[in-house]
């Protein structure tokens, strides 16, 4: 936006604006609201923003095992049952997964090259080959979806967190390669192709938000939801997520 524009939309002076940009005058915590909401500021960069113009943080951020947040994750917890036999995955703005339905479970560890990890990083188990790396078909267009997302949040005005730090060094080699050939999406949805041995599933991912969080972690959750794409994935995913063998002969292999 211009800063004509932007002292537009946000009702204020262009000229106030102008010398606030300049640091000739101070803005009033009113104005760096105001000027977060315009541009579409996540409520983490909106705390940044406060911060640097010397005002306190006003958005709380509490971990989702918080007293306060007990009613939230008993709703994220029915989501992600209600969601069976789709996989369903509850994860923060690092990928970390926070929950998950037992066929969400299944289908990371089914397609994970080393057993997963205590704190289990979705972008990580795409982009590492210790991970789901090995089996995800068009892995060039998965990293795209996942690996610029994180570099994207985890990039902005608020400070990383060493957690932030160490999945960007981990995940953003991957990602330049991913877009190492210019590659482009051409479908709506993002497809995700699994294949380990004989065993494929194909499936499409859903992301849901909440509406108008009014707490930096409620805002950051993503509610990932995996569904198969035909009817033998379907199948599949029904056979992984009962721990059987999918088809005679097609146990996963051992690391």
């Amino acid at each position: 936006m211009s800063q004509l524009d932007l002292a537009l939309c946000a009702g204020v002076s262009a000229r106030h604006l102008s010398f606030v940009e300049t640091g000739r005058a101070a803005p009033s915590r009113q104005m760096v609201l105001g000027l977060a909401e315009t541009l579409g500021l996540p409520l983490r960069e909106r705390n940044a923003l406060l911060e640097a113009a010397g005002f306190a943080a006003v958005y709380p951020e509490r971990p989702i095992d918080d007293t306060a947040m007990k009613e939230v994750r008993a709703a994220l917890e029915q989501i992600v049952q209600a969601s069976e036999p789709s996989p369903t995955l509850v994860l923060n703005r690092r990928t970390d997964v926070l929950l998950a339905n037992d066929s969400g479970w299944a289908l990371l560890e089914f397609f994970s090259a080393t057993p997963l990890p205590r704190v289990t990083n979705v972008a990580r188990l795409v982009a590492l080959p210790t991970g789901m790396r090995p089996f995800i078909e068009n892995w060039r267009g998965v990293a795209t979806h996942v690996l610029e997302r994180i570099r994207r949040e985890l990039g902005g005005l608020g400070r990383p967190t060493p957690e932030d730090e160490a999945v960007l060094r981990d995940v953003l080699p991957a990602n330049a390669e991913a877009h190492a050939e210019g590659y482009v999406p051409t479908k709506p949805l993002t497809a995700v192709k699994l294949r380990r041995g004989r065993v494929a599933v194909d499936l499409w991912t859903f992301i849901t938000t909440f509406g108008s969080p009014q707490d930096v972690t409620l805002q950051e959750i993503r509610i990932e939801t995996l569904f198969p794409a035909d009817q033998r994935s379907r199948q599949a995913l029904l056979r992984i997520a009962a721990r059987r063998e999918p088809e005679p002969g097609t146990a996963p292999p051992q690391p």
